[in-house]
């Protein structure tokens, strides 16, 4: 309706004034219309116009050429135009599909990016959340999506950790490996990446050292070798680093990812290629190092390709670009990191501007704050204070406990994925577990319950359920409910246009307040108009329920 109601006001436009105006319709208070638009303000000067007799000239045409939709328009202020629906028109709007916007693109999401050797902390757990929820977006909008992960099997972080592993074990020795629990394995690993940060940033010779074992690290990859101790050791405790990586995403229920790129696999390409544009100019020589002097484009200078000969992050990122552009020639790549890669990134799509300018073009990066405890603790994994992703689930858990419920491992999840989710990306993230778990206000639980409340009335009232709306004049109340559901395609719209989970959360809180309201007020069996408020609680329930899908919340039928 929205779209059909723009497009018409444009053609009056034309009609009228002989001018392309795009219009925008907007969402006023509900006392003031279903719809507004401020065309006549944006005509009026060029029209040399006084902007309310544009209003006035508008509202005429607009009311002659639909009346079968719109009830009422009015003129508010300068020249603003309010539009009123007619309940009919309004009723119709429950059952407008909704939009493919993407339909016949291909999106790459890249997301969560965990680091093998390294625990999974809260801020991994919050770009996995955020991160599926944005591709569950993108392909709810017609998009072929393509899920891609992405992580650090080599580098110095790799090198911290087995040369720390090597000291535990009394040199390479694998078959000790075997002495660590399973359960233990990840803790475990984690402990060894403090140990050897610690040693790196405290000890001159152990720095060294870790030098050297990183080097024999990229070693392996180029040499193809999987047999020797020290190769031994690598792949099995990487191996343990991947299991505990599916463990957490089973118990998060997201969507398996189609891909998991390692560094291992783009390094080689990404230094190659950095190599090549330096012989055309792309990159320079500095000090031994290969940078990219990011100056001119207002940016900063980063190195590619350290004074070792070794392929940084940066270099690395070429590679993983490449490989992305190469297997999928995507119409976008969506990336989601935290915060501190702004500046990294920007280089490095400054960089790929210069030699691949339509896939810097089509890339388009998120970033997000830290995760913080109550009380705004930030989380480092190199000085070992780190809350993992499994400790915030935990957590939840805990506080679900503690209170009056014993909830469900779908409401747990429902937490802290509407936790995370309710804030607009970009921002830190203060996570509060009893907030979180509560089935009051707005957390994920209560949206839950919400749900399975309205599933209960209708299950009361036995009677099945059809498409074929019974329609009357609406009530105040039923018109109100009827006028917050059909705004949810809009949520969603601005949802994935901006890529902001956000605005779903605050739509659907929202709509259950309007429910709540016209529910406080209006008995729905055994009333008179039972037929159709039973239906209004399906178009309720199933909002609800395709909303919190979204979220990758799943809205129960009890609880």
């Amino acid at each position: 309706m929205k779209q059909e109601l723009q497009t018409a006001i444009a053609g009056v436009v034309q009609e009228l004034f002989d001018v392309q105006q795009p219009v925008t319709l907007t969402r006023p208070d509900e006392q003031f219309g279903d719809f507004a638009t401020n065309v006549a303000l944006q005509l009026a000067k060029p029209l040399g116009k006084n902007p309310r007799e544009v209003a006035e000239t508008l509202a005429a045409k607009i009311r002659e050429n639909a009346p079968e939709q719109i009830q009422e328009v009015s003129i508010a202020g300068p020249g603003f135009i309010n539009i009123r629906l007619t309940d009919a028109a309004l009723v119709a709007g429950l059952q407008a599909p909704a939009e493919q916007s993407l339909q016949g693109k291909k999106v790459l999401v890249e997301y969560s990016d965990p680091n093998p050797f390294k625990p999974l902390h809260a801020g991994h757990l919050y770009t996995t959340l955020v991160g599926d929820t944005i591709a569950r977006l993108v392909q709810n909008a017609g998009a072929e999506t393509i899920r891609l992960n992405y992580g650090g099997d080599v580098g110095l972080h790799v090198g911290k950790s087995l040369w720390a592993i090597l000291r535990e074990l009394g040199g390479e020795n694998p078959e000790k490996l075997a002495d660590i629990p399973e359960a233990q394995r990840s803790t475990w690993l984690g402990q060894r990446y403090v140990a050897g940060n610690n040693a790196y940033e405290d000890d001159e010779a152990s720095k060294a050292e870790i030098v050297e074992v990183n080097k024999r690290v990229y070693e392996l990859h180029s040499s193809g070798d999987h047999d020797s101790p020290f190769a031994q050791i690598y792949y099995t405790t990487r191996q343990w680093s991947y299991d505990y990586f599916k463990v957490l995403y089973d118990q998060l229920q997201v969507v398996p990812f189609d891909r998991y790129i390692p560094e291992s696999e783009v390094t080689s390409l990404g230094l190659q290629t950095v190599r090549e544009q330096q012989a055309q100019g792309v990159f320079t020589e500095s000090d031994g190092a290969v940078v990219f002097a990011g100056e001119q484009d207002g940016l900063h200078t980063r190195v590619f390709i350290n004074s070792a000969g070794l392929p940084t992050y940066e270099a690395k990122e070429v590679g993983l670009s490449l490989i992305k552009w190469q297997d999928y020639h995507f119409d976008q790549s969506i990336i989601i990191t935290a915060n501190e890669q702004i500046q990294y990134m920007q280089v490095v799509l400054a960089a790929l501007k210069r030699f691949v300018p339509e896939l810097a073009e089509r890339t388009r990066h998120l970033t997000h704050g830290f995760v913080k405890l109550q009380g705004g603790v930030k989380m480092s994994s190199r000085k070992g204070n780190i809350v993992t992703a499994l400790e915030i689930l935990e957590a939840a858990r805990q506080a679900g406990a503690a209170g009056d419920t014993n909830p469900s491992e779908e409401t747990t999840l429902a937490s802290v994925k509407y936790a995370f989710a309710k804030s607009r990306v970009g921002g830190d993230i203060a996570y509060d577990p009893q907030e979180s778990i509560a089935l009051e206000g707005n957390s994920g639980p209560y949206l839950q319950y919400a749900h399975a409340r309205a599933r209960s009335i209708v299950r009361k009232a036995n009677t099945e359920f059809n498409n074929t709306f019974v329609f009357s004049d609406l009530t105040d109340d039923e018109r109100s409910l009827v006028r917050k559901i059909t705004t949810y395609h809009e949520a969603v719209e601005l949802a994935t246009n901006e890529l902001m989970p956000h605005h779903i959360c605050t739509y659907l809180y929202e709509l259950a307040q309007t429910f709540n309201r016209f529910y406080e007020h209006n008995r729905v069996i055994g009333d008179e108009r039972e037929a159709l408020r039973l239906q209004l609680l399906h178009y309720y329930a199933n909002t609800l329920h395709d909303g919190l899908a979204l979220l990758g919340i799943v809205a129960p039928e009890q609880m």
